[in-house]
Parts: structure tokens; C-alpha cells; sequence
């Protein structure tokens, strides 16, 4: 039996004959080893490619190699495979987990991502954002992650409705041409009203395991952050600052470590902040991460309109912001 491709309502690739899948739309483009990846949730990505090497997979009757592309139409085999991953159904996850969207289009849908829910599962997250998604949506075949926000960031997260679109905005974000703004507040007196940071970073991983990143001028990647001053409470102790800051780039945790690196903690950072500054304001009401992704702009993937999305801020975080301007008067 030749079936139509859909992740999320396969059959069980453990049982004894091989499956016979045909690539539609939601797979034409990708490498065939990304593709298994993807649909071998829970299998070791050695094993993929050793079946790859194999020659138990085939593409239209042939072996085949890892970076082979996908088109539509192709007929793909894979061999039983015992999966870790149990099918998403509707009644997993509920309708109403899904958080607010803000557009939606045929190309793409943003949606205005809460603090403390990943974007995709994995790493002790058995449903992210993602997941939900497309468990409230088991119609739409292809819904994939533009970009990704940290878990306690919240604000504009993208996801694409079609190939097409995932690819024309993957080539956006890498020319820069997607203009990302994200609101921030900071432990410090901020003097510039604009400042441009260019500081090459790293990823390392700490003694304990943890993932972490660093500025490494000598070989860091090229990452750049432009700040614009809001508002400043110096009377404040310590003195803290609400900036905006413009995502030039988009490294992991590039704006917490730029930050932390030119002496201005993030508020609420648990892993690069001021950690008694942050039991602080714990007790004054600040529970999260003061990291907001305010708003996007960029040309539509398909008309080539001007798009603008902005997120509210969070009512905890407004709030908190109301709290500094009760008890201060702001500075300039």
C-alpha cells in the first residue's frame, strides 16, 4: 500500500513490512536524512543513517544518499522500525493550549508565544508549541517553525503554512531583511539613546553539562544587537532601564549575553543574570524573564506586501513596568 505522507498520522513503523510512503508538498525539498529524522522520532540519528547506508531505505526503487532531495511524488521505503514516539492525536492536547494568533494567511501564521511554553519538544518537553499546534490542526499538512524564541521569552513567533513560505522567509532572516524588535529591562542606568553592539559569540557547555553561550571575539560568530533607550528609573536601587533592542542576527541567547557581557543584567535571567537581583524582584512581583519579542516586519513570502506584527506586552509584565512608574518618576 502506497501511502500519502503526513508525520503526524503515520502507521506504526515497528510493525513487520516496510512502509511505502509518496512525498507530497509538506516534504518536497528537504534532505531524505532530515526528512527520517523527523518521522523516526525516538531513533537514534545513528541508526538513520546506518539504514541509509544500508540501502534499506530507498528512494523510487534505489539507494540512496543522505543528502538526497525529497521531490513530490517520489516514492520513498522505509523499513519497520520500533519508534520511540507515540502519535499526537486531537484529544492529546487540547484545542484551547494552543496560544492567541495574532495573523494568519495562507502563507503563515504568527502567534503571540507565552513565557514558559518551548516552541517544540525535546529536552524533558513532551508537547511544545509546535506539537500543539498541529494537533489542533491535523488537516493542515505541513506547519513548521520559521524561528524559535526561547521558552521564558515571550511575543511574535512565526510558523510557515507551506514550503514555499518557510523557504522565502528562511532567506529573509538570513539577509536580514526581517526587522525583529524585542523589549527588554535591565539592571543599570542605560546613558546612550542608541547603541550598537557587535560582539562575537560562542556556545560551550559548562561543567555541569549545561548548554551556555559567551562572547569569543577571536572566533565567535558575528552577532550584532542595537539597543534604544526607552526609559530609565535611576532613583531606582539598583537603577533599571527599559530598552528595545533590534536583532541584527540571531544567535542563541544573543541579547541576554550581550547584556550581561556590557554590565546591564537582564531582568529575571536565570542563566546569565544577576541572581540576587533577581530574588529581589521576585518578592516585588517580577516572577519571569523580562525579555519580550515586541514585533516583526518583513515582506510578505508570497504577495511581497510590508507585513507588521506586534505582541502586547504581558500583563505581568506591564504590570511590574506600572509598579516602577508608581513608585518613581521615570528618568530621561
Amino acid at each position: 500500500m502506497l501511502l500519502d505522507y503526513n508525520y503526524r498520522e503515520m502507521n506504526d513503523l515497528s510493525k513487520d513490512a516496510a512502509n511505502r510512503l509518496a512525498v507530497n508538498e509538506a516534504a518536497a525539498g528537504q534532505r531524505i536524512d532530515n526528512f527520517l529524522f523527523r518521522v523516526l522520532k525516538g531513533v537514534p540519528k545513528s541508526h538513520v543513517y546506518r539504514i541509509l547506508r544500508s540501502g534499506e531505505v530507498r528512494l523510487n526503487r534505489k539507494r540512496v544518499k543522505p543528502d538526497a532531495r525529497l521531490a513530490v511524488g517520489d516514492e520513498l521505503r522505509i523499513p519497520p522500525i520500533r519508534t520511540a514516539a507515540q502519535p499526537i492525536g486531537r484529544k492529546a492536547i487540547p484545542k484551547a493550549a494552543v496560544p492567541p494568533i495574532l495573523r494568519e494567511d495562507e502563507a503563515f501564521i504568527a502567534v503571540d508565544k507565552p513565557a514558559g511554553l518551548a516552541v517544540h519538544g525535546g529536552s524533558g518537553v513532551a508537547f511544545g508549541l509546535i506539537e500543539r499546534l498541529r494537533a489542533a490542526r491535523p488537516e493542515s499538512k505541513f506547519l513548521e517553525l520559521v524561528h524559535r524564541l526561547d521558552r521564558d521569552t515571550s511575543g511574535v513567533l512565526l510558523i510557515a503554512k507551506k514550503r514555499a513560505a518557510l523557504v522565502a522567509l528562511h532567506a529573509a532572516l538570513r539577509e536580514g531583511r526581517i526587522d525583529k524588535r524585542y523589549t527588554v529591562l535591565v539592571g543599570g542606568k542605560w546613558r546612550d539613546a542608541k547603541r550598537a553592539v557587535d560582539l562575537p559569540l560562542t556556545k560551550f557547555v559548562t561543567g555541569e553539562g549545561e548548554r551556555r553561550v559567551r562572547v569569543e571575539r577571536e572566533h565567535g560568530r558575528t552577532a550584532r544587537t542595537v539597543f534604544h533607550r526607552l526609559k530609565v528609573w535611576p532613583e531606582a536601587d539598583p537603577p533599571i532601564s527599559l530598552l528595545e533592542a533590534e536583532l541584527h542576527t540571531g544567535r542563541t541567547h544573543q541579547i541576554r549575553v550581550h547584556l550581561t557581557h556590557l554590565g546591564f543584567p537582564l531582568a529575571g535571567d536565570d542563566k546569565y543574570g544577576d541572581f540576587n537581583w533577581n530574588r529581589l524582584l521576585a518578592k516585588q512581583g517580577l516572577k519571569r524573564m523580562f525579555l519580550h519579542a515586541q514585533s516583526l516586519e518583513f515582506e510578505h513570502p508570497v504577495d511581497g506586501g510590508q507585513i507588521a506584527i506586534e505582541a502586547p506586552l504581558p500583563p505581568e509584565l506591564a504590570k511590574f513596568l506600572a509598579k516602577l512608574n508608581s513608585a518613581k518618576e521615570p528618568g530621561g
